[in-house]
């Protein structure tokens, strides 16, 4: 039996942009029932990415089980000296290979690197997994507001990270 090859690389190959996108949209729909507005603003957090980022500055990840796409990270500028760590996604069958862990830790030490003084990202609370990610980084919360979107009745909660 040999061992799975888990590995994270930088977004760029053909398809990456659009697997974003779906593999979002498709996964927050079947785990939660979220609307095709989540997917809509995910297309939106990728465009601009693909449109105008600064390579110094911003970057994005994905992760890869046996050469297949199961995961991704977006770290993108902020307000001044803030980096904002943006859709992570980890796909239900490639957990358990701390693919999220290390995303996260990727997009943190790349935000470090860049110079940020903190990171911040915004979620919702029925992500527990993503939570207990951020929260076992380091993260702490600091912003709770309940919102209709997505067609749930969700409450968003901001967690920051001094770098």
């Amino acid at each position: 039996m040999s061992e799975v090859q888990a590995v994270i690389r930088p977004l760029g190959e053909p398809g990456d942009l659009g697997w974003v996108v779906m593999a979002h949209g498709e996964q927050y729909a079947k785990e939660f029932g979220w609307d095709s507005s989540f997917e809509a603003l995910v297309a939106r957090i990728v465009a601009d990415y693909a449109e105008d980022n600064d390579p110094a500055r911003e970057a994005a990840w994905i992760a890869e089980l046996d050469g297949r796409r199961v995961g991704s990270v977006f770290c993108v500028a902020g307000e001044e000296g803030t980096a904002k760590l943006r859709i992570l996604l980890v796909d239900p069958a490639a957990r358990g290979h701390r693919l999220g862990s290390r995303l996260v830790a990727r997009c943190v030490d790349f935000a470090r690197e860049a110079g940020y003084e903190r990171i911040r990202l915004w979620t919702n609370d029925t992500l527990a997994a993503a939570r207990g990610i951020y929260l076992a980084a380091g993260f702490l919360l600091v912003e709770e507001e309940p919102h209709h979107s997505f067609g749930a009745d969700l409450v968003g909660q901001v967690y920051e990270l001094d770098l």
